[in-house]
């Protein structure tokens, strides 16, 4: 269950302080999916990374199954993020010198993984259509593989919570829908919470759950 409550983030400027989000609160169980619009600066990604233990909140609290993670210190906060959470940005952020199989078992590398990492990367990369790419660089890669190996690599741990932050931006209408069709069925079948920002309304249709962040309040649609 995640659980977020009057979460609220506000930046100290000369001018006083400068609020960007107000008072969010979500209540999640498993295998839920949200989706979540609003114009660009209307602080969609700061929610998502607050919400990924990667911004802190001014005030407010964020729980994933009981464990506020703005109580753990730095360590302990980075094991969190890194067997509870997965992320999905934009951009890829692969690592250019290494393999599709080796972007994937990033993480494992940081941390005790769940079973055999080696296993688990090879069947996420043919759950995402890349059972022919393991040994390819990203260079040799179009957006929307460079993508599905951002999505195994984000799963690779077995999150229990899945956050993208524009996963379709920066592809073409063909691809984007391929993603999001991958996105979604692998987020079925895993039961994560998944939350994912974008400007496309086309994505957040697909969506049980949607939100729209305006006037620093997010409100359902």
């Amino acid at each position: 269950m995640l659980k977020v409550e009057n979460l609220s983030k506000e930046y100290q400027t000369p001018a006083g302080p400068l609020p960007i989000v107000s008072d969010v609160s979500l209540s999640l169980p498993p295998g839920s999916a949200v989706s979540i619009m609003g114009p660009s600066g209307s602080g969609k990604s700061t929610v998502l990374y607050m919400i990924g233990a990667l911004e802190p909140p001014t005030s407010g609290t964020v729980t994933l199954k009981g464990q506020n993670p703005f109580l753990l210190n730095s360590k302990q906060l980075a094991a969190f993020r890194n067997q509870q959470i997965g992320f999905v940005f934009q951009d890829h952020c692969l690592l250019p010198q290494c393999s599709v199989i080796e972007n994937v078992l990033t993480p494992t590398m940081v941390s005790s993984s769940n079973g055999e990492p080696s296993q688990r990367a090879t069947e996420l990369l043919k759950q995402v259509g890349l059972a022919e790419r393991f040994d390819h660089r990203p260079a040799q890669l179009s957006g929307g593989e460079k993508q599905r190996v951002a999505l195994a690599r984000a799963l690779i741990m077995k999150p229990q919570l899945l956050l993208c932050d524009e996963p379709t931006g920066n592809l073409d209408q063909k691809s984007a829908e391929v993603v999001a069709d991958m996105l979604l069925d692998i987020h079925a079948e895993a039961e994560t919470i998944l939350i994912v920002v974008t400007h496309s309304k086309e994505l957040a249709s697909r969506f049980p759950q949607r939100f729209e962040l305006r006037n620093e309040h997010l409100e359902p649609l």
